[in-house]
């Protein structure tokens, strides 16, 4: 299925340079403290990006990676940062210098020059802290004689951190190629003769993951022991403490199972850490909590929602951002990583204007990846309430047109249709068949003078009743920050996407949906494309298919997976019927209604 897609950004090293200047003005206006600390990994990580973006650039007109001018001052600069990093870490937040030589670093790279920055997804949706690595170079035993080897793009930061704490020289960091399941090292044999001249150092190869295959770890591991490295000189700091995926090689799985990897987990640095800093977080927002943080990731909130186990919807559990509630005398609170760096803090932003605009849940604060939102324990969802059809169409298109006016995207942010038009017809083929596909193709509007209409939005992208409470005689949308900012290859659309999502989630009418377009133009202040809408409909049915598909085969044999391919089942029916009323906009309620669980 074609789910998952790569965000890369195009910029200049300018635009850049400012940004992290910028942030770095901050946190020398904020007192000692989290929010400090916060500010100065927000500015490490866009300058991770910054030096990621500038040494691929170097080894893809080199191609392959060598210990270039670029390469060394990229690292100096990070390391200077990841210093700082560690140093604010360790003192409790008390202490922050900010090297002077850095910002002398910082602009020393050419501005005008355009660079591709891609985001990293572990700080950004997994709750990777930067600092977990700090610890685990600290426990390693490592010296500062110790080679430390990043794999770009997160490696690049984080072989910082480890090079910072071990007190070693500035990583080095590789590119691995090819395959995703097959990766293989273009170094330049030069610098490999120069990083394994000492027959005694240690060597520590630095990334997020392992994924499905490890192949990347794998392929630096095979490049140092065909350099005469031997095996147990060779050490591994990831993300997880878990086993190579199911796709790596049997010698990678062999080497991974006796290899040196060291590992402290997000749950041990901030919850099990007898300083406990998260829930200190909280309480500086919330007052001070009755009992600790109870975790609720993974799907298990839906034991706090639902009566009944069978009545749960879908999840995909793998994916769920960590979250957990906290329970104050008064209040309860939802505290959900929603992210490190600037993409926390842009969340952070758009719940507090949609809370005031009444559309979404009370914000009490953001602290360090933590957003902090009220938690509403008595209300139900519209999948457990049924509400009355025109005033729930009323209330989803003022929030619809809302988002489409405050909310802007930039014209790259998302797939294009093209593309859109690629994933459902692949999508449509591997679950209904090809000639179901062929329909699709034939019942689709062509792409071509579709664009022009197109304006793209951060849309919401998750429209499921699930998703909203009634809260007396008014709708709450929760979960309404990011699902057009992860992984996923749908991204930023037009606000028909969301358009399309609650016609499908809902069963609206042909009526309904006319009523939804005419309040979101209103509101928004721009008009809904018809041709458009029509377009997008069975696009957003054919990538739900895919989702859950994808997910219901990660977790086979799990209770989960039922629930799952049962939505893949109602999503299917729902494009079948699409495809033999090709015409028909709206969804008869009789017809089309399948339990999603």
């Amino acid at each position: 299925m074609l789910v998952y897609s790569d965000v890369e950004c195009v910029g200049t090293v300018g635009e850049k340079q400012t940004a992290i200047a910028n942030r770095l003005d901050e946190v020398g206006a904020l007192p000692p403290g989290s929010e400090r600390h916060a500010a100065l990994v927000s500015a490490f990580i866009s300058t991770s990006e910054l030096v990621q973006g500038l040494i691929d650039s170097d080894s893809q007109t080199r191609g392959f990676d060598a210990l270039s001018p670029v390469h060394m001052s990229g690292m100096e600069c990070l390391s200077l940062l990841a210093q700082s990093v560690l140093q604010s870490w360790q003192s409790g937040f008390s202490q922050a210098p900010l090297p002077v030589s850095f910002r002398n670093k910082l602009l020393s790279f050419n501005p005008d020059q355009t660079i591709r920055t891609k985001r990293a997804e572990g700080y950004a949706f997994y709750a990777l802290y930067p600092e977990t690595y700090g610890e685990a170079a600290l426990r390693s035993g490592l010296g500062s004689s110790a080679r430390v080897i990043g794999i770009r793009s997160i490696g690049a930061g984080l072989s910082a951190i480890v090079a910072a704490a071990l007190n070693a020289s500035p990583a080095f960091t590789v590119r691995p190629m090819g395959h995703p399941f097959h990766r293989e090292m273009r170094v330049d044999p030069a610098v490999t003769a120069m990083l394994t001249q000492d027959p005694n150092a240690a060597f520590a190869i630095v990334d997020e993951g392992p994924g499905l295959s490890g192949s990347s770890f794998g392929a630096v591991a095979d490049w140092l022991e065909a350099a005469g490295i031997a095996r147990e000189r060779i050490h591994f700091f990831p993300s997880h403490a878990g086993p190579l995926g199911p796709q790596a090689s049997s010698s990678h799985r062999e080497r991974w199972g006796s290899a040196s990897r060291h590992f402290v987990s997000m749950d041990e640095l901030l919850l099990n850490h007898e300083s406990h800093p998260l829930t200190h977080w909280v309480e500086s927002l919330t007052g001070t909590l009755r009992n600790e943080l109870e975790e609720i990731s993974g799907g298990s909130w839906r034991a706090l929602r639902y009566r009944e186990h069978d009545s749960w919807p879908a999840a995909n559990i793998q994916q769920e951002r960590r979250k957990f509630l906290a329970r104050t005398e008064d209040a309860a609170w939802l505290v959900k990583f929603a992210g490190l760096g600037e993409s926390g803090f842009r969340k952070y932003r758009i719940a507090q204007q949609l809370h005031q605009a009444g559309f979404t849940p009370e914000v009490a604060g953001f602290r360090h990846g933590f957003l902090v939102e009220r938690w509403h324990g008595d209300a139900l969802s519209l999948d457990q309430q049924l509400s009355e059809q025109d005033e729930l169409v009323r209330q989803i298109g003022a929030y619809l047109g809302y988002r489409a006016r405050h909310f802007p995207a930039e014209p790259h942010q998302g797939s294009s249709l093209a593309k859109l038009r690629e994933m459902a017809h692949y999508n449509t083929g591997q679950a209904l068949g090809e000639q179901a596909a062929s329909t699709l193709d034939r019942a689709l509007p062509s792409v071509d003078g579709l664009g022009r209409h197109a304006r793209r939005v951060f849309t919401d992208n998750r429209m499921q009743p699930w998703e909203w409470l009634v809260i007396g005689d008014r709708l709450i949308k929760t979960d309404a920050l990011d699902h057009c900012a992860t992984h996923d290859l749908i991204g930023c659309q037009d606000i028909a996407w969301d358009i399309a999502g609650a016609a499908v989630e809902f069963s609206l009418s042909a009526q309904d949906i006319d009523l939804l377009c005419t309040i979101v133009e209103e509101e928004s202040g721009h008009p809904v494309s018809p041709a458009l809408l029509s377009f997008l409909v069975p696009c957003y049915l054919a990538f739900q298919i895919g989702a859950h598909a994808m997910a219901a085969d990660a977790l086979r044999g799990n209770g989960e997976e039922t629930r799952l391919r049962l939505a893949v089942g109602r999503y299917g029916l729902l494009l079948r019927s699409q495809l033999e009323h090709p015409g028909r906009l709206g969804f008869n309620k009789e017809q089309d209604r399948v339990p999603a669980s």
